[in-house]
């Protein structure tokens, strides 16, 4: 037989590869040799891996490879992410192009199409990590959405609320008007953006005088509910107190005073919106001001908003301008740049919003998880990182876990036709808890519509790919918990890594793994991460 003149790797790595497989050779169980345990950061199901997972991987292969030839018994294991916002946004854009409309579905219909998405990309995933020859532990494979993984995710949200972690509260978010679903403030991505800064004036009721404020959000004046001076302005010190007209709808507003003004910015007067703006909703609970929300969720201006009713906000900010200018209201405009959200997901302009959702009380839970770095029981390669987590840790914010979608972890609380709640995983046992709760039967219930954020069930992977929460105390839980090595990339370090230590102390007792090491990010041409998405 002649040998080709050209090495056929294809050949070469199908036949060897499959060799390791009909062997078990990755395949670990529980002996009597020290463990040695890396579980995979899960790829989120909506695409193919890219150059950016290569790298992730190869480093994990090599450190479990290694532990193998030391004599460890090497687990790692795999498995993928249902990725709840980033792969409805998949799922809603595959659909736009067969020209279905997602608000034309049931939620079953609808999820439907997502589950072939999984399959199809969920395979295609692992059989990409199958072509670089990782020596990952096929048996164990874990996904964020299996029937047991669910269950552990839905009885984590009832413990913690029972514990009073979890609370349900109407506070200011970040909205994407395109996916129509909260964000977190990872999930904003803040870019320099050229603008204009419209100067207005306002009239001073009673009187022929105006004050002049400077905005670069026109369209939101309908929403004002103060106008905002220092206190040392020598400028204003004679309207403090007085009342002015909000422009094109004549609604009278306070003038009031806070140190919180600049009085070299603008005009140094500021126009206060507490429904749509994250300092502006500060300062109206400080001075206690009405909040009008002029908003729908889809970005046009509601009823509230008096004028332009329907319309999109960008389509309204013309109009207004436009009328501003003919009414004499607008006194000049000027070029300005600053810093505006965008939602990582669909590029959409993020709405900060007054709304009703989910939160994590996360001052009641982070306390190990900063101990742990902080003294070295878990140990960050770079070493710089630690820095950054302390910083963030030390001044956390409540975590906002609810999403409006239909893909992921449905949030297990029961309604009844006054809105009063319960929270349990079954519709039965909810009843039983509401008659306790209310001393009385309830009507028909209705399960919450929204789902988890997809970390809060990521939070759990280094021990429930083990069954750890599921099955307390079982064979592989003892023997391969804690991990021993994480690879991931440092952009994830508050979405996932700190997150997933506060669960492991919460729920184990323990630290999730010894080791983060954190890979470089792999970019583009144009120095953006490398991302399934783009």
């Amino acid at each position: 037989m002649e040998l080709s003149k050209n090495f056929d790797h294809r050949a070469a790595e199908e036949k060897w590869y499959q060799h390791w497989l009909d062997k078990k050779y990755f395949h670990s169980e529980p002996d009597e040799r020290e463990s040695y345990t890396v579980v995979i950061p899960p790829p989120n199901v909506t695409g193919v891996l890219h150059m950016g997972h290569c790298l992730n991987n190869t480093i994990q292969d090599v450190l479990v490879r290694r532990a193998r030839m030391q004599g460890k018994n090497a687990c790692w294991v795999p498995g993928t992410d249902h990725a709840s916002i980033a792969t409805e946004a998949k799922v809603v854009h595959m659909l736009r192009e067969k020209g279905i409309a997602k608000s034309s579905l049931s939620r079953d219909e609808f999820l439907s199409y997502a589950w072939e998405w999984k399959e199809k990309f969920g395979g295609i995933i692992l059989q990409q990590l199958r072509k670089m020859g990782c020596s990952l532990d096929w048996d164990r494979t874990s996904f964020t959405m299996d029937p047991d993984y669910y269950q552990s995710v839905i009885s984590v949200f009832i413990d913690l609320y029972n514990k009073g972690f979890i609370y349900r509260g109407k506070r200011m978010i970040n909205w994407d008007v395109k996916a129509l679903t909260v964000l977190s403030d990872e999930e904003v991505i803040r870019r320099k953006t050229d603008q204009q800064l419209y100067h207005l004036r306002y009239a001073i009721d009673g009187s022929d005088e105006f004050i002049t404020i400077a905005t670069v959000r026109p369209e939101t004046i309908m929403g004002d509910t103060a106008i905002c001076v220092h206190p040392d302005d020598e400028r204003y010190k004679h309207l403090h107190g007085k009342f002015a007209l909000v422009p094109l709808i004549n609604r009278r507003i306070p003038i009031i005073t806070d140190d919180y003004v600049t009085v070299e910015f603008g005009t140094g007067a500021l126009k206060v919106t507490p429904a749509h703006d994250m300092n502006d909703y500060q300062l109206g609970q400080k001075h206690n001001l009405e909040v009008v929300d002029i908003f729908n969720d889809n970005g046009t201006l509601s009823e509230a908003a008096q004028i332009y009713i329907g319309e999109d906000r960008f389509a309204a900010r013309k109009k207004i301008v436009a009328e501003l200018t003919e009414k004499g209201i607008l006194v000049k405009t000027e070029a300005y740049s600053s810093e505006v959200g965008y939602s990582e997901r669909t590029d959409a302009v993020v709405e900060p919003r007054l709304s009703l959702q989910w939160w994590v009380d996360m001052k009641k839970i982070y306390g190990p998880a900063l101990d742990a770095v902080i003294k070295d029981d878990i140990q960050f390669y770079p070493a710089k990182f630690k820095n950054l987590y302390r910083h963030w840790m030390e001044n956390i914010k409540d975590w906002c876990i609810s999403r409006q979608l239909w893909w992921g972890h449905r949030i297990p609380a029961w309604y009844d036709a006054q809105g009063r709640f319960v929270v349990a995983a079954t519709k039965e046992e909810a009843a039983k808890l509401f008659a306790d709760k209310y001393s009385e039967a309830p009507g028909e219930l209705s399960q919450d519509e929204d789902c988890l954020d997809t970390w809060f069930s990521s939070w759990l992977w280094p021990f429930e790919v083990f069954k750890g929460y599921s099955n307390p105390g079982n064979a592989d839980i003892k023997y391969y918990y804690p991990t021993q090595a994480l690879v991931t990339a440092p952009e994830i370090i508050f979405f996932w890594v700190a997150r997933m230590i506060m669960a492991g102390y919460e729920y184990m007792g323990e630290k999730p793994f010894s080791h983060v090491y954190f890979t470089g990010i792999v970019r583009d041409k144009q120095g953006r991460k490398m991302s399934k998405s783009l």
